[in-house]
Protein backbone atom coordinates (compact mmCIF):
# COMPACT_ATOMS: atom_id res chain seq x y z
CA UNK A 1 0.00 0.00 0.00
CA UNK A 2 2.81 2.40 0.87
CA UNK A 3 4.61 1.85 -2.42
CA UNK A 4 1.42 2.28 -4.40
CA UNK A 5 0.57 5.52 -2.59
CA UNK A 6 4.07 6.91 -3.14
CA UNK A 7 4.00 6.03 -6.82
CA UNK A 8 0.60 7.65 -7.31
CA UNK A 9 1.76 10.82 -5.57
CA UNK A 10 4.80 10.99 -7.84
CA UNK A 11 2.58 10.48 -10.89
CA UNK A 12 0.45 13.43 -9.82
CA UNK A 13 3.37 15.84 -10.15
CA UNK A 14 3.84 15.74 -13.97
CA UNK A 15 0.07 15.61 -14.43
CA UNK A 16 -0.37 18.71 -12.28
CA UNK A 17 2.45 20.40 -14.21
CA UNK A 18 0.71 19.64 -17.51
CA UNK A 19 -2.57 21.01 -16.21
CA UNK A 20 -0.92 24.26 -15.15
CA UNK A 21 0.78 24.63 -18.54
CA UNK A 22 -2.43 24.13 -20.54
CA UNK A 23 -4.42 26.37 -18.19
CA UNK A 24 -1.82 29.14 -18.37
CA UNK A 25 -1.74 29.11 -22.17
CA UNK A 26 -5.53 29.01 -22.58
CA UNK A 27 -6.01 31.77 -19.99
CA UNK A 28 -3.57 34.12 -21.73
CA UNK A 29 -4.90 33.36 -25.21
CA UNK A 30 -8.43 34.35 -24.18
CA UNK A 31 -9.60 37.81 -25.38
CA UNK A 32 -8.93 40.76 -23.07
CA UNK A 33 -6.20 41.74 -20.64
CA UNK A 34 -6.04 42.99 -17.04
CA UNK A 35 -5.23 46.45 -18.35
CA UNK A 36 -8.40 46.49 -20.48
CA UNK A 37 -11.32 46.90 -18.02
CA UNK A 38 -9.84 49.80 -16.06
CA UNK A 39 -8.18 51.53 -18.98
CA UNK A 40 -11.19 51.47 -21.28
CA UNK A 41 -13.35 53.22 -18.67
CA UNK A 42 -10.81 55.96 -18.04
CA UNK A 43 -10.56 58.72 -20.67
CA UNK A 44 -7.08 59.60 -19.36
CA UNK A 45 -5.69 56.14 -20.04
CA UNK A 46 -3.35 56.59 -22.97
CA UNK A 47 -1.59 53.92 -24.98
CA UNK A 48 1.61 54.64 -23.02
CA UNK A 49 -0.27 54.14 -19.74
CA UNK A 50 -1.56 50.78 -20.93
CA UNK A 51 1.92 49.74 -21.98
CA UNK A 52 3.27 50.73 -18.57
CA UNK A 53 0.62 48.55 -16.93
CA UNK A 54 1.52 45.64 -19.19
CA UNK A 55 5.19 45.98 -18.19
CA UNK A 56 4.19 46.24 -14.53
CA UNK A 57 2.24 42.98 -14.75
CA UNK A 58 4.93 41.32 -16.86
CA UNK A 59 2.55 40.84 -19.79
CA UNK A 60 5.04 42.32 -22.27
CA UNK A 61 7.22 39.21 -22.01
CA UNK A 62 6.81 36.16 -24.28
CA UNK A 63 4.30 33.61 -23.06
CA UNK A 64 6.89 30.97 -22.22
CA UNK A 65 8.85 33.48 -20.15
CA UNK A 66 5.70 34.45 -18.24
CA UNK A 67 4.96 30.79 -17.55
CA UNK A 68 8.54 30.10 -16.43
CA UNK A 69 8.34 32.99 -13.96
CA UNK A 70 4.95 31.83 -12.68
CA UNK A 71 6.20 28.25 -12.34
CA UNK A 72 9.24 29.41 -10.40
CA UNK A 73 7.00 31.20 -7.91
CA UNK A 74 4.60 28.24 -7.76
CA UNK A 75 7.40 25.84 -6.83
CA UNK A 76 7.99 28.11 -3.82
CA UNK A 77 4.23 28.00 -3.08
CA UNK A 78 3.96 31.63 -4.09
CA UNK A 79 0.97 32.34 -6.36
CA UNK A 80 1.89 36.00 -6.71
CA UNK A 81 -0.14 39.15 -6.10
CA UNK A 82 -3.65 39.80 -7.31
CA UNK A 83 -3.98 42.31 -10.16
CA UNK A 84 -7.21 43.62 -8.62
CA UNK A 85 -6.23 44.61 -5.08
CA UNK A 86 -2.53 43.67 -4.80
CA UNK A 87 -3.19 41.11 -2.07
CA UNK A 88 -1.38 37.81 -1.83
CA UNK A 89 -3.30 35.24 -3.90
CA UNK A 90 -2.68 32.42 -1.46
CA UNK A 91 -4.20 34.44 1.40
CA UNK A 92 -7.26 35.28 -0.70
CA UNK A 93 -7.77 31.60 -1.51
CA UNK A 94 -7.19 30.56 2.11
CA UNK A 95 -10.01 32.86 3.19
CA UNK A 96 -12.47 31.37 0.71
CA UNK A 97 -11.61 27.68 0.44
CA UNK A 98 -13.03 26.50 3.81
CA UNK A 99 -16.52 27.66 2.81
CA UNK A 100 -16.39 25.92 -0.56
CA UNK A 101 -14.94 22.70 0.86
CA UNK A 102 -17.58 22.63 3.61
CA UNK A 103 -20.43 22.96 1.12
CA UNK A 104 -18.95 20.36 -1.23
CA UNK A 105 -18.25 17.85 1.53
CA UNK A 106 -21.79 18.24 2.90
CA UNK A 107 -23.18 17.87 -0.63
CA UNK A 108 -21.15 14.71 -1.22
CA UNK A 109 -22.28 13.23 2.10
CA UNK A 110 -25.91 14.03 1.26
CA UNK A 111 -25.55 12.45 -2.19
CA UNK A 112 -24.14 9.22 -0.76
CA UNK A 113 -26.61 9.05 2.14
CA UNK A 114 -29.65 9.46 -0.10
CA UNK A 115 -28.72 8.22 -3.59
CA UNK A 116 -27.24 4.82 -2.65
CA UNK A 117 -30.25 3.65 -0.56
CA UNK A 118 -32.64 4.87 -3.26
CA UNK A 119 -30.70 3.00 -5.94
CA UNK A 120 -30.54 -0.19 -3.89
CA UNK A 121 -34.27 -0.10 -3.08
CA UNK A 122 -35.12 0.61 -6.72
CA UNK A 123 -33.09 -2.42 -7.78
CA UNK A 124 -34.59 -4.77 -5.19
CA UNK A 125 -38.12 -3.48 -5.84
CA UNK A 126 -37.84 -3.32 -9.61
CA UNK A 127 -40.95 -2.26 -11.56
CA UNK A 128 -42.86 -1.42 -8.37
CA UNK A 129 -44.50 1.93 -7.71
CA UNK A 130 -41.44 3.07 -5.75
CA UNK A 131 -39.15 2.25 -8.66
CA UNK A 132 -41.37 4.10 -11.13
CA UNK A 133 -41.59 7.20 -8.92
CA UNK A 134 -37.83 7.35 -8.39
CA UNK A 135 -37.23 6.83 -12.13
CA UNK A 136 -39.43 9.81 -12.97
CA UNK A 137 -37.76 11.88 -10.26
CA UNK A 138 -34.32 11.00 -11.63
CA UNK A 139 -35.20 12.13 -15.16
CA UNK A 140 -36.57 15.37 -13.72
CA UNK A 141 -33.33 15.83 -11.80
CA UNK A 142 -31.22 15.26 -14.91
CA UNK A 143 -33.22 17.76 -16.96
CA UNK A 144 -33.49 20.54 -14.36
CA UNK A 145 -30.92 23.37 -14.79
CA UNK A 146 -29.10 24.14 -11.55
CA UNK A 147 -29.44 27.92 -11.82
CA UNK A 148 -33.19 27.66 -12.51
CA UNK A 149 -33.71 25.35 -9.54
CA UNK A 150 -31.72 27.69 -7.28
CA UNK A 151 -33.80 30.71 -8.29
CA UNK A 152 -37.04 28.74 -7.87
CA UNK A 153 -36.10 27.56 -4.37
CA UNK A 154 -35.02 31.06 -3.38
CA UNK A 155 -38.36 32.43 -4.50
CA UNK A 156 -40.33 29.67 -2.81
CA UNK A 157 -38.53 29.21 0.54
CA UNK A 158 -37.09 32.69 0.91
CA UNK A 159 -39.59 35.13 -0.59
CA UNK A 160 -42.99 33.44 -0.45
CA UNK A 161 -42.68 31.32 2.68
CA UNK A 162 -39.83 33.15 4.43
CA UNK A 163 -38.45 29.93 5.89
CA UNK A 164 -34.82 30.14 4.76
CA UNK A 165 -32.30 32.92 4.00
CA UNK A 166 -31.44 33.31 0.34
CA UNK A 167 -27.95 34.83 0.42
CA UNK A 168 -24.70 34.70 2.37
CA UNK A 169 -23.65 32.22 5.04
CA UNK A 170 -24.69 34.17 8.15
CA UNK A 171 -27.13 36.85 9.23
CA UNK A 172 -26.19 40.49 9.75
CA UNK A 173 -26.87 40.34 13.51
CA UNK A 174 -24.84 37.17 14.07
CA UNK A 175 -22.50 38.93 16.50
CA UNK A 176 -25.31 39.19 19.07
CA UNK A 177 -26.20 35.49 18.92
CA UNK A 178 -25.17 32.71 21.24
CA UNK A 179 -23.17 29.75 19.94
CA UNK A 180 -26.21 27.45 19.41
CA UNK A 181 -28.01 30.29 17.64
CA UNK A 182 -24.99 30.91 15.40
CA UNK A 183 -24.80 27.22 14.47
CA UNK A 184 -28.51 27.18 13.69
CA UNK A 185 -28.20 30.36 11.64
CA UNK A 186 -25.24 28.90 9.75
CA UNK A 187 -27.15 25.67 9.07
CA UNK A 188 -30.20 27.55 7.78
CA UNK A 189 -28.02 29.49 5.36
CA UNK A 190 -26.47 26.26 4.03
CA UNK A 191 -29.70 24.35 3.40
CA UNK A 192 -30.42 25.81 -0.04
CA UNK A 193 -26.80 25.86 -1.38
CA UNK A 194 -26.10 22.29 -0.24
CA UNK A 195 -29.44 21.07 -1.57
CA UNK A 196 -28.93 22.69 -4.96
CA UNK A 197 -25.35 21.44 -5.17
CA UNK A 198 -26.40 17.86 -4.38
CA UNK A 199 -29.55 17.73 -6.53
CA UNK A 200 -27.94 16.74 -9.81
CA UNK A 201 -25.57 14.28 -8.14
CA UNK A 202 -28.48 12.57 -6.37
CA UNK A 203 -30.16 11.84 -9.68
CA UNK A 204 -27.06 10.46 -11.35
CA UNK A 205 -25.68 8.37 -8.50
CA UNK A 206 -29.05 6.78 -7.71
CA UNK A 207 -29.26 5.49 -11.30
CA UNK A 208 -25.71 4.18 -11.18
CA UNK A 209 -26.47 2.48 -7.86
CA UNK A 210 -29.59 0.86 -9.29
CA UNK A 211 -27.82 -0.40 -12.42
CA UNK A 212 -24.86 -1.74 -10.46
CA UNK A 213 -27.09 -3.46 -7.91
CA UNK A 214 -29.23 -5.04 -10.65
CA UNK A 215 -26.13 -6.44 -12.31
CA UNK A 216 -24.83 -7.92 -9.05
CA UNK A 217 -28.05 -9.55 -7.84
CA UNK A 218 -28.27 -11.48 -11.12
CA UNK A 219 -24.94 -13.21 -10.43
CA UNK A 220 -24.77 -16.90 -9.60
CA UNK A 221 -23.17 -16.42 -6.18
CA UNK A 222 -26.20 -14.38 -5.07
CA UNK A 223 -28.48 -17.27 -6.09
CA UNK A 224 -26.17 -19.64 -4.22
CA UNK A 225 -26.33 -17.48 -1.08
CA UNK A 226 -30.11 -17.50 -1.21
CA UNK A 227 -30.15 -21.25 -1.81
CA UNK A 228 -28.10 -21.74 1.36
CA UNK A 229 -30.94 -20.17 3.31
CA UNK A 230 -29.37 -16.82 4.14
CA UNK A 231 -31.77 -14.05 5.01
CA UNK A 232 -32.55 -11.64 2.17
CA UNK A 233 -31.22 -8.71 4.20
CA UNK A 234 -27.88 -10.44 4.71
CA UNK A 235 -27.67 -11.43 1.03
CA UNK A 236 -28.28 -7.88 -0.15
CA UNK A 237 -26.18 -5.96 2.36
CA UNK A 238 -23.29 -8.34 2.94
CA UNK A 239 -22.83 -9.95 -0.46
CA UNK A 240 -24.53 -7.86 -3.14
CA UNK A 241 -24.07 -4.28 -1.94
CA UNK A 242 -20.36 -4.58 -1.25
CA UNK A 243 -19.65 -5.66 -4.82
CA UNK A 244 -22.09 -3.12 -6.23
CA UNK A 245 -20.21 -0.31 -4.50
CA UNK A 246 -17.12 -0.59 -6.74
CA UNK A 247 -18.47 1.39 -9.72
CA UNK A 248 -20.19 3.77 -7.29
CA UNK A 249 -16.84 4.61 -5.71
CA UNK A 250 -15.49 5.37 -9.18
CA UNK A 251 -18.38 7.71 -9.93
CA UNK A 252 -17.87 9.50 -6.60
CA UNK A 253 -14.21 10.10 -7.44
CA UNK A 254 -15.13 11.51 -10.84
CA UNK A 255 -17.88 13.69 -9.36
CA UNK A 256 -15.44 15.86 -7.40
CA UNK A 257 -14.63 18.15 -10.39
CA UNK A 258 -18.34 18.60 -11.08
CA UNK A 259 -19.07 19.63 -7.50
CA UNK A 260 -16.19 22.10 -7.46
CA UNK A 261 -17.15 23.51 -10.86
CA UNK A 262 -20.76 23.83 -9.76
CA UNK A 263 -19.61 26.06 -6.90
CA UNK A 264 -19.19 28.88 -9.40
CA UNK A 265 -22.91 28.77 -10.19
CA UNK A 266 -24.56 28.44 -6.80
CA UNK A 267 -22.04 30.59 -4.91
CA UNK A 268 -22.69 33.42 -7.36
CA UNK A 269 -26.46 32.99 -7.13
CA UNK A 270 -26.55 32.71 -3.33
CA UNK A 271 -23.84 35.39 -2.82
CA UNK A 272 -21.64 33.00 -0.87
CA UNK A 273 -18.07 34.29 -0.38
CA UNK A 274 -16.40 31.08 -1.51
CA UNK A 275 -14.00 29.93 -4.19
CA UNK A 276 -16.67 29.87 -6.88
CA UNK A 277 -17.61 33.52 -6.42
CA UNK A 278 -13.93 34.52 -6.27
CA UNK A 279 -13.22 32.55 -9.44
CA UNK A 280 -16.06 34.23 -11.35
CA UNK A 281 -15.05 37.74 -10.32
CA UNK A 282 -11.37 37.03 -11.05
CA UNK A 283 -12.14 35.73 -14.54
CA UNK A 284 -14.25 38.78 -15.33
CA UNK A 285 -11.42 41.07 -14.12
CA UNK A 286 -8.74 39.05 -16.00
CA UNK A 287 -6.93 38.56 -12.70
CA UNK A 288 -4.47 35.98 -14.01
CA UNK A 289 -2.60 35.15 -10.76
CA UNK A 290 -5.81 34.54 -8.80
CA UNK A 291 -7.38 32.46 -11.57
CA UNK A 292 -4.25 30.34 -11.95
CA UNK A 293 -4.01 29.84 -8.21
CA UNK A 294 -7.58 28.56 -8.03
CA UNK A 295 -7.15 26.34 -11.10
CA UNK A 296 -4.17 24.70 -9.40
CA UNK A 297 -6.22 24.16 -6.22
CA UNK A 298 -9.14 22.72 -8.21
CA UNK A 299 -6.82 20.39 -10.14
CA UNK A 300 -5.09 19.22 -6.96
CA UNK A 301 -8.42 18.49 -5.23
CA UNK A 302 -9.58 16.56 -8.29
CA UNK A 303 -6.42 14.43 -8.34
CA UNK A 304 -6.71 13.79 -4.60
CA UNK A 305 -10.36 12.79 -5.05
CA UNK A 306 -9.42 10.24 -7.69
CA UNK A 307 -6.63 8.91 -5.49
CA UNK A 308 -8.98 8.48 -2.53
CA UNK A 309 -11.44 6.66 -4.79
CA UNK A 310 -8.70 4.20 -5.81
CA UNK A 311 -7.70 3.66 -2.19
CA UNK A 312 -11.33 3.05 -1.26
CA UNK A 313 -11.39 0.05 -3.63
CA UNK A 314 -9.31 -2.01 -1.21
CA UNK A 315 -11.74 -1.18 1.61
CA UNK A 316 -14.87 -1.99 -0.38
CA UNK A 317 -13.52 -5.19 -1.97
CA UNK A 318 -10.89 -7.15 0.01
CA UNK A 319 -9.92 -9.01 -3.19
CA UNK A 320 -8.26 -5.83 -4.44
CA UNK A 321 -4.79 -5.30 -3.03
CA UNK A 322 -2.94 -2.08 -3.71
CA UNK A 323 0.83 -2.52 -3.53
CA UNK A 324 3.99 -1.15 -4.97
CA UNK A 325 3.85 -3.72 -7.79
CA UNK A 326 0.13 -3.90 -8.50
CA UNK A 327 -2.55 -1.42 -9.60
Amino acid sequence: MGGYLLRRLLQMLPLLLGITMVSFVVLHLAPGEPVGPGAELSPKASAQARENLRRLYGLDKPLHVQYARWLGRFLRLDFGKSFVDGRDVLKKIAERIPITLTINVLSLMLIVAVAVPIGVLSATKRYTLFDKITTVAVFVGFSTPTFWLALLLMLLFGVYWGLLPISGIQSIDVSGMSLPQRLLDWARHLVLPVGVSAFGGLAGLSRYSRSSMLEVIRQEYIKTARAKGLREREVLLRHALRNALLPIVTILGLSVPGLIGGSVIFETIFAIPGMGQLYYSSVMARDYPTVMGMLVIFAFLTLVGNLLADLAYSLVDPRIRLSGRGA
